[in-house]
């Protein structure tokens, strides 16, 4: 578990990677739509990606010609448990992290 979880913060201390964690909470994505928002390369997304893949923070899936990203929020929720046992940290609110970084404008307003 201790290396899962360093996998994971490893992961979360880079500020693009926690940005496509950010834009995922949406929806999947495809990769070139990830990259689009980013002065970078595709191959440094794909770096980026594959790193958030490694710790198990999204996952991806080829359909036809297109690779997709998803979120899987189940990494997060292993951090989070392992903060709580500190007692102080509350639980991860999955609503809650997306209104703060709605409100820090990482991720878009959301559609009416």
């Amino acid at each position: 578990m201790t290396q899962t979880l360093d996998t994971v913060f490893t992961a979360l201390a880079d500020p693009t990677r926690r940005a496509i964690l950010s834009m995922l909470l949406e929806d999947d994505m495809a990769v070139t739509d990830v990259a689009e928002p980013f002065q970078m390369s595709l191959a440094a997304i794909s770096k980026h990606l594959q790193v958030l893949a490694d710790a198990g923070l999204i996952s991806q899936e080829k359909r036809g010609r297109v690779k997709w990203c998803k979120l899987e929020p189940d990494s997060l929720r292993m951090a989070s448990v392992w903060m709580q046992s500190f007692g102080q940290f509350d639980p991860l609110d999955l609503d809650l992290l997306e209104g703060v970084l709605r409100d820090q404008d990482l991720i878009p307003p959301e559609e009416v």
